[in-house]
């Protein structure tokens, strides 16, 4: 809980200053134009994503196995999505590392790991 209240006050005040600096060198109208154009993109990229996670899915229900890796994307996936909508570059730049694949990989075995400790520790119950 302590991480996610620094997140929430340190990644604001990065996000400003990068956006204070680029309009500073690129201009304001261009700062905003890339701004909007990631926001567009990046909705346009976790739509595309998101519909190709579910298609895994029902193909891993169709063969009766749990779809836990689409599961895991469409967390990815959904992340990746919303830091797009915020405006700023460094939530962009984490957005498109979410989205993309092959770099999602990574992110997936850390999600995995966090979750196989949370349920270890018993902060997570898993009802059958």
């Amino acid at each position: 809980m302590r991480y996610i209240l620094l997140l929430l006050l340190i990644i604001p005040v990065g996000e400003i200053f990068v956006l204070l600096l680029s309009g500073k060198i690129i201009g304001v109208w261009t700062t905003i134009s890339i701004i909007i154009l990631t926001g567009v993109f990046g909705a346009y990229l976790a739509k595309k994503q998101g519909l190709e996670m579910l298609k895994r899915a029902r193909l891993d229900m169709q063969y009766g196995r749990v779809p836990g890796e689409a599961i895991v994307d469409g967390m990815c996936i959904f992340v990746g999505g919303v830091l797009l909508l915020i405006p700023g570059f460094i939530t962009d730049a984490f957005g498109f590392l979410l989205l993309i694949p092959q770099s999602r990989h990574y992110f997936k075995a850390l999600l995995k790991k966090g979750l196989k400790k949370w349920i270890d520790n018993g902060n997570v119950t898993i009802i059958r």
